[in-house]
C-alpha cells in the first residue's frame, strides 16, 4: 500500500480553527499533477501544496492545487509552508529560503512566529469591465453601497477590486450567479476581492470566486497583495492590516506593506495536524 503524509494548518491566524486550513505534502516530487489534483479535490480545502526537495541554494519547488485546477500563485499556501519548515526544523530561521511555485521565486524572512514573503512581481494594475452599477447588481447591493470604478491588480494572480462604503453593505453581499455569469466570467479574472477602507491602514476584506472550487475564501495573501499594491499606487499609505474571513467565522490578518515595488505578504499560522493518505 502506497501512502502519502500531509500537514493540516491553519494559516493567517495564532488561534485554532480560524484563518484558512491548508495542507502540505513534503518531498512530494514523486507525485505527479494528476495524483495532486485528486488529492486535493480529494481534501477539497481552499489549497493544497506539494513541495518538492530543496536545492543547494535552499530553494523549495512548489505546488498548488485547489479542488480543481492548479495555480501559479497563491499567499497563504506560501505563509503556510514557509511558517511549516520552520516550525519543523527542516529550515533555520536566520538562513536563506525561496519557495518558487510557478509564478516565479518567492523569497521568504521570519519574524518570531511570522512568516512573509515578497511577490515575484509588482501589482499590474488594468481597468476592469465592472463599472459601478454593475459590481453593485452582481452583490446585491444597492449603488451608492459601491465607491468608485472597480480595477484589475494582479502580483500573479488577478482580482477585480471593488470598494465598498461600509462594513454593513460588506456584511450584506449576496453573489448573483446569473450577474457572475453575465459581467464576470467573460472577463477572464474570475476573482473578485471585496474591501472597506475606512480605517486605514486597517482593512476589512472578501474575497469571492465561483471558479476555483471554493465560492468564498478566508484568507487570500494574493488578493491582499494585489489590493495593497493597487492602494500605493493611489498614495493612502505604505503598510496595510487586512481583516478577512468575519463573516464566514474563520477571522484572519493579512499584514502587508511595500517593498521597494513589490508587495511584502506575512502572518501567523498554527499546527492543527498530520495525516496520512493511501494513494495507490
Amino acid at each position: 500500500m502506497k501512502t502519502a503524509t500531509y500537514h493540516l494548518l491553519d494559516v493567517f491566524t495564532d488561534t485554532r480553527f480560524a484563518g484558512n486550513q491548508l495542507a502540505v505534502f513534503l518531498d512530494a516530487d514523486a507525485l505527479d499533477s494528476r495524483t495532486c489534483q485528486a488529492i486535493a479535490r480529494e481534501l477539497n480545502l481552499a489549497e493544497t501544496v506539494f513541495l518538492g526537495r530543496a536545492d543547494a541554494a535552499n530553494r523549495y519547488p512548489m505546488r498548488i492545487f485547489t479542488p480543481v485546477e492548479a495555480l501559479d500563485f497563491a499567499g497563504h499556501p506560501t505563509v503556510g509552508t514557509a511558517w511549516l519548515l520552520a516550525d519543523l526544523g527542516l529550515v533555520d530561521r536566520g538562513q536563506a529560503l525561496t519557495l518558487v511555485p510557478p509564478v516565479g521565486a518567492l523569497p521568504i524572512a521570519f519574524d518570531d512566529d511570522r512568516a512573509s514573503f515578497i511577490t515575484a512581481h509588482p501589482a499590474r494594475i488594468a481597468s476592469s469591465a465592472l463599472d459601478g452599477p454593475a459590481a453593485a447588481a452582481l452583490l446585491g447591493l444597492e449603488a451608492h453601497q459601491v465607491v468608485g470604478t472597480p480595477v484589475i491588480s494582479s502580483c500573479g494572480l488577478a482580482f477585480h477590486l471593488i470598494e465598498l462604503r461600509d462594513l454593513a453593505a460588506l456584511a450584506a453581499v449576496s453573489l448573483s450567479a446569473a450577474e457572475w455569469k453575465a459581467r464576470v466570467a467573460p472577463t477572464g479574472v474570475e476573482q473578485v476581492y471585496l474591501y472597506v477602507a475606512d480605517n486605514l491602514p486597517r482593512l476589512r476584506t472578501r474575497m469571492f470566486s465561483r471558479e476555483h472550487g471554493v465560492c468564498e475564501d478566508a484568507a487570500t495573501g494574493s488578493a491582499a497583495a494585489a489590493l495593497s499594491g493597487y492602494l500605493a499606487t493611489t498614495g493612502t499609505a505604505r503598510r496595510w492590516t487586512l481583516h478577512q474571513g468575519v463573516e464566514m467565522g474563520r477571522p484572519s490578518v493579512i499584514d502587508t506593506a511595500m517593498d521597494a515595488d513589490r508587495v511584502r505578504v506575512g502572518g501567523r499560522a498554527v499546527w492543527m495536524g498530520k495525516g496520512e493518505l493511501r494513494i495507490g
